[in-house]
């Protein structure tokens, strides 16, 4: 019987645009025992029109890296990311 591995579970909790990362630190209960734990970015995947290319990319992108886009443009996103060598 195959192993079904979820997709999301192989990939990096990263957004594309703005390069946010998990945050690390430590749980603190009422009694002030200290566990590990991590605080991810809201990561969701979004699907755009480039209009100069003529076709859709998915990108993995933050609630900030959505803002990013709305208020710069997909092209303009797009140019900045391919600058700093990001794979599209």
């Amino acid at each position: 019987m195959p192993i079904i591995v979820n997709k999301e579970d192989g990939m990096s909790r990263r957004c594309q645009v703005t390069g946010r990362e998990p945050g690390f630190g430590k749980q603190v209960s009422h009694s002030h025992r200290r566990t590990s734990r991590r605080w991810d970015p809201n990561i969701q995947r979004k699907r755009y029109f480039v209009p100069s290319e003529g076709r859709y990319i998915t990108l993995r992108v933050s609630a900030k890296g959505i803002s990013t886009i709305d208020r710069y443009g997909i092209e303009s996103v797009l140019r900045t990311m391919r600058a700093r060598g990001e794979k599209i």
